[in-house]
């Protein structure tokens, strides 16, 4: 009896986490739409997830006094702050172990020896999970990568802003100060270890970018794709973040862009034809000023010649798909982008241009008689 009322004590505050923690990864993605739309409720973002992450800073403290002197396994897995349980299908044990085991992916340096093991561990589990065939294990694999993807988005775009590069919006301004006074705001409570979205091992940027293509990667594998083309469309601010970022980081950026564009193209969405095409639309606008940039890597190129080539007919088809405002308003921002970095010639659109003008040239043109 002692040792059930004492599970039921610490899994009280622990079950009441993961409501807070679920409730806040699910209503960020309705926030940040809006968010592209309303400074006010930018603002209002970032001091929700601010608070957020104190609140995470407080509660490990507050459970281990609860309990203790308890078993030291149950402490360790229970309250440790590498977890956060996501609620729903994913509090389960088997979902409290994948998310652990994708919280610390994030957190342990690629030169560890431990990293390969954990990440080893956690794409096991997610196949294993999706052999089973039992929709609710399937279900459990999508709440938690698409937490984890979510999670990992925000790591990057934090660490970003701390490095100095979040002074510029998407079109030159507006976006900036907003992530700075985050950054203040995050130093001053004392969350991490005072460099805000680099893990706590001090894992660098172009590492959470390349652990977002692994994520993407895991749920397209387990026909979840739809989730991460989605957050990734919505992810205008980390979009511009990255036009400043460093040529390596851009490059890890644009393998992830380069991978959800073919999967939006694949994918079998069973959204209604307008949010289909709202999702192609931010998908272009957040993402072709990257390509446009980014593409021409450092030491190597960042896609091959025949990766290019099919991505540009991706992107063409694309555009093509659009009303005719929306194909005006993507391709002058290639346009811009395009001709603003005369060390890249990629992707070329020209065809997708010129069938625009044609298009819009006949709008002139009188109706024909009867």
């Amino acid at each position: 009896m002692g040792m059930m009322e004492n599970s039921a004590v610490f899994m009280a505050p622990l079950l009441f986490r993961n409501t807070v923690t679920s409730l806040l990864v699910y209503a960020d993605k309705s926030i940040l739409v809006l968010a592209e739309k309303y400074k006010v409720l930018e603002i209002f973002r970032y001091l929700v997830i601010a608070s957020f992450l104190f609140f995470l800073r407080l509660f490990p403290s507050f459970s281990q006094s609860l309990k203790a002197d308890d078993d030291y396994t149950f402490n360790s897995t229970q309250s440790s702050g590498y977890f956060v349980g996501y609620g729903g299908v994913g509090d389960s044990g088997i979902g409290r172990a994948l998310s652990q085991l994708l919280w610390s992916v994030n957190d342990i340096p690629v030169s560890s020896s431990k990293y390969g093991i954990v990440r080893s561990l956690a794409e096991r589990l997610i196949e294993e999970n999706n052999k089973e065939d039992i929709e609710a294990l399937r279900e459990m694999n999508r709440t938690v990568l698409s937490a984890a993807f979510s999670r990992t988005l925000c790591l990057v775009e934090a660490a970003m802003v701390e490095l100095g590069q979040g002074r510029v919006g998407h079109y030159g301004a507006g976006f900036g100060p907003v992530c700075y006074q985050l950054n203040r705001l995050l130093r001053a409570v004392g969350v991490g270890s005072g460099r805000v979205g680099v893990s706590r091992s001090g894992n660098s940027a172009e590492k959470l970018a390349a652990e977002l293509l692994w994520l993407a990667e895991e749920l397209a594998g387990c026909g979840f794709e739809e989730e991460a083309v989605e957050r990734w469309a919505s992810a205008s601010n980390l979009a511009a973040l990255s036009l400043s970022a460093e040529p390596r980081l851009q490059g890890s950026l644009v393998k992830v862009s380069a991978f959800l564009f073919k999967q939006m193209k694949d994918m079998d969405s069973d959204e209604t034809e307008e949010g289909s095409r709202q999702t192609k639309m931010k998908m272009l606008t957040s993402w072709l000023p990257l390509l446009c940039r980014g593409s021409n890597g450092t030491d190597m190129p960042v896609l091959s010649l025949s990766e290019r080539a099919e991505l540009e007919k991706i992107l063409e088809d694309t555009v093509d798909m659009l009303q005719h405002e929306e194909q005006e308003q993507v391709l002058s921002l290639w346009l811009h982008h395009f001709t603003y970095c005369p060390s890249s010639d990629w992707p070329n659109l020209h065809a997708s241009y010129a069938r625009w003008c044609t298009t819009s040239r006949k709008l002139f043109l009188p109706p024909l008689k009867m």
